[in-house]
């Protein structure tokens, strides 16, 4: 599934290890490494235009390649009763309609436990009807998995993602919640992997009480 690019789809699984570089607020940053490499992969920070090839204004959140190049770019929207997150390819310019979206389900607040995310993507190929992504679990705990919904009855469910704590090779101990591993199915969007991390720590990473938060959450793509 291609959505940022075909070249971050790659066609065994792809694993990445995932650490929050800044503790200010959730989204503010973080380094992807590819486990088969150990080399960078993705990073993603909320600096402003220009901050060190950042892509981001005020507000907005980068994801950027290992050079520096930017990928997506994630912003909240405003005003918004059900606290709406944008996606867009590359930098975001004037005008640009968004490659995703995402909310709250509810305008009451309260935590992430049984939140609703919904992402619309124009680059699917379904000219019918919105592709549903699952998220099942808890992202707070960074233990979750995403999967591409049935259709219709008697499909399976199709696991695309899987987050879940970085266990220490060496000494066998689970490491804390700001290094986790992002396991990405064959021929997913690995790019389109980490905007779905970015999404999710905006909405549930660092709220109060997140190590107890159950999340339940829908992304669909069009």
């Amino acid at each position: 599934m291609a959505i940022v690019g075909a070249e971050y789809c790659d066609p065994e699984e792809r694993v990445l290890t995932v650490r929050k570089t800044s503790h200010f607020s959730p989204g503010d940053g973080f380094a992807a490494y590819d486990h088969r490499t150990g080399g960078l992969a993705f990073r993603a920070d909320t600096y402003g235009r220009g901050h060190g090839g950042g892509a981001a204004s005020a507000g907005e959140l980068a994801l950027l390649g290992p050079g520096g190049e930017p990928l997506l770019t994630v912003r909240r929207r405003r005003p918004s009763l059900h606290q709406r997150w944008e996606g867009f390819l590359g930098a975001r310019a004037g005008g640009q309609k968004p490659l995703f979206s995402a909310r709250r389900p509810s305008i009451l607040g309260g935590g992430a436990a049984g939140a609703v995310v919904e992402l619309l993507s124009p680059l699917s190929s379904s000219p019918v009807s919105p592709e549903l992504l699952r998220v099942d679990g808890s992202f707070a705990r960074r233990c979750c998995r995403v999967v591409v919904a049935p259709r219709a009855e008697g499909e399976k469910a199709k696991l695309v993602l899987e987050i879940k704590r970085k266990v220490d090779e060496g000494t066998r101990v689970v490491m804390g919640r700001d290094v986790f591993e992002l396991k990405v199915s064959p021929g997913f969007d690995a790019a389109f992997a980490m905007g779905i991390v970015l999404v999710l720590d905006q909405i549930a990473g660092d709220e109060p009480g997140a190590d107890v938060l159950d999340d339940k959450i829908w992304f669909s793509c069009v």
